[in-house]
């Protein structure tokens, strides 16, 4: 009789201990992807305590349970359990604040998720490219709003902007006084109809401006080149226009795609858009220049092959309070947003982690 008593409290532990590890991982879950909804740990935690109480009421009247009626009971607090999940996961997929991208990059880490033409592009991680060794919890905002990557206290990331035309009239001495170490500016563009040559008409004041007020320049070049001899044309073009200035940060290929319109370069093949990548930093290279390719998930994932671009330094877009990104980058674009000292409207905000 004790033999049986004892058989049937050992069982209710095991089912009492698999509950805990299905409710925590509901909650685990839900805290990892909504942290700021406090309230959820509350409601798994309630939940947990409701099936505890019923396991226990199922075992006061008695002493013995067969197999079957354990396997019965446990499949019917785990359906329960699931079902919860389930119900919480379709409200986080239908939510207006990307709620489903979030779900679904939490549940595959072996991807890079993103959506894209009217679905969701799952991107497989490449073991042969190399990572990143940043920290998430190393990320803060500081008191403008800013991001910075903060290490045993230290502040170890590097304030820059970009900037164009569309910046207007640039008070750089302003934008230094405001924290900003360096700025990537647009030098031009080949035009993505046309396929012309375009000077960006406040290059020469903007590198002026930045020379002079002792801000660190870079330089980004929006290609749209259809063949390698185009990428060289390109970096000459480029290289003519630097001559004049001090260019201490590197000189960027920016290969985004044309978006809502039909881009000459948008036809390009995985291989024939690095091919080009390729040729454009070489030449840039072989002048004494960093070379540097800017672009999105999309554009490191789909556009262009990352392990042929190793030896050449990334600049990522991603806009969010977190890195969305597992491969080694020097620069990240964390908005298009930010706020300066000297520039009027927005502009865009990046942190770098090295100095050239």
């Amino acid at each position: 009789m004790h033999k049986r008593a004892d058989r049937a409290l050992y069982i209710m532990l095991i089912i009492m201990g698999l509950i805990t590890v299905i409710s925590l991982t509901f909650t685990g879950i839900l805290g990892a992807m909504y942290l700021k909804e406090k309230d959820k740990n509350q409601e798994a935690a309630a939940k947990q305590a409701q099936l505890e109480e019923e396991v226990v009421s199922a075992f006061a009247g008695g002493d013995s349970i067969t197999d079957e009626e354990v396997q019965k009971l446990l499949d019917a607090k785990t359906a329960d359990v699931e079902s919860s999940m389930k119900e919480k996961m379709k409200e986080l997929a239908s939510s207006p604040d990307g709620g489903a991208l979030t779900m679904l990059r939490y549940f595959f880490p072996e991807n890079l998720v993103y959506y894209d033409e009217g679905g969701y592009v799952f991107a497989p991680i490449l073991d042969s490219v190399k990572k990143n060794e940043l920290v998430d919890d190393n990320f803060h905002k500081n008191d403008k709003n800013e991001m910075e990557y903060i290490e045993n206290g230290t502040i170890t990331s590097h304030k820059g902007i970009d900037v164009s035309k569309y910046q207007g009239d640039i008070d750089w001495q302003a934008v230094k006084a405001d924290g900003v170490e360096y700025a990537f500016v647009r030098l031009g563009l080949r035009g993505y109809g046309s396929g012309k040559l375009v000077l960006d008409e406040n290059f020469g004041d903007n590198m002026r401006g930045a020379n002079e007020a002792g801000v660190m320049a870079g330089a980004y070049f929006f290609t749209q080149a259809i063949t390698v001899d185009e990428a060289r044309e390109e970096a000459q073009f480029v290289l003519e226009n630097l001559a004049d200035y001090d260019v201490p940060y590197p000189v960027v290929f920016d290969v985004e795609m044309i978006v809502g319109d039909k881009g000459r370069a948008n036809g390009l093949t995985m291989q024939e858009r690095t091919d080009i990548t390729i040729a454009f930093c070489e030449a840039i290279r072989e002048a004494g220049y960093t070379p540097m390719i800017y672009g999105n998930v999309k554009c490191f994932t789909k556009m262009l092959d990352m392990t042929r671009l190793e030896s050449y330094d990334k600049w990522y877009a991603f806009y969010d309070d977190y890195m969305y990104f597992p491969y080694a980058v020097s620069v990240w674009q964390y908005t298009e947003k930010g706020n300066v000292d000297g520039i009027e409207g927005k502009v865009d905000m990046n942190i770098s982690y090295k100095q050239w």
